[in-house]
């Protein structure tokens, strides 16, 4: 194979500093996944798991045909927004593969105040459908939802990515 040369100085100051900055960047990527992967609040895993309800991703596990791979759609969805009371916007959306074909899913998240609709879910949402609309992949939902978090009802509606728009899709 042919090998690239390079001249950079593996050994110098910026070198090293610009690699422990990006090693840092990369850490705080992880832990915001593995808090985003946990789902809702301890509490609300508790209640669901004590209903004899699976976790969002343990559901996912099961859909999908063993040892293929699954490409999540923007798990850090709604990051910093809403008190941090939506974890990748409360649903999970991405390609797997179901009975040898890929598959787009969607799948509320009911840890994550009830599975309930903030403005960023109907978003991620509507874009996964768009996702699949232009490689034409069929959709599968997994619908364990509360309807719109009513205390934000009011952003929820009034764009071209509003609500009503994940059925016409």
């Amino acid at each position: 194979m042919f090998r690239i040369e390079t001249k950079v100085d593996t050994g110098s100051q910026g070198f090293v500093e610009n690699r422990a900055w990006h090693l840092a960047r990369i850490a705080e990527f992880r832990e915001r996944l593995a808090a985003v992967r946990s789902g809702g609040p301890p509490h609300a895993v508790e209640k669901h798991l004590a209903r004899g309800k699976l976790l969002v991703r343990e559901r996912l596990k099961r859909l999908f045909d063993p040892d293929t791979p699954f490409l999540e759609f923007s798990p850090l969805a709604a990051w910093g927004m809403y008190d941090d009371a939506a974890p990748a916007a409360g649903i999970v959306t991405g390609i797997g593969v179901v009975h040898g074909r890929e598959v787009l899913v969607v799948a509320n998240d009911a840890t994550v105040k009830g599975g309930t609709y903030f403005p960023m879910t109907v978003r991620k949402h509507v874009r996964a459908q768009e996702i699949a609309l232009q490689n034409r992949l069929p959709c599968i939902y997994l619908v364990d939802s509360g309807g719109v978090f009513l205390p934000l009802q009011e952003d929820v509606f009034p764009d071209k990515e509003h609500f009503g728009r994940i059925f016409y899709n």
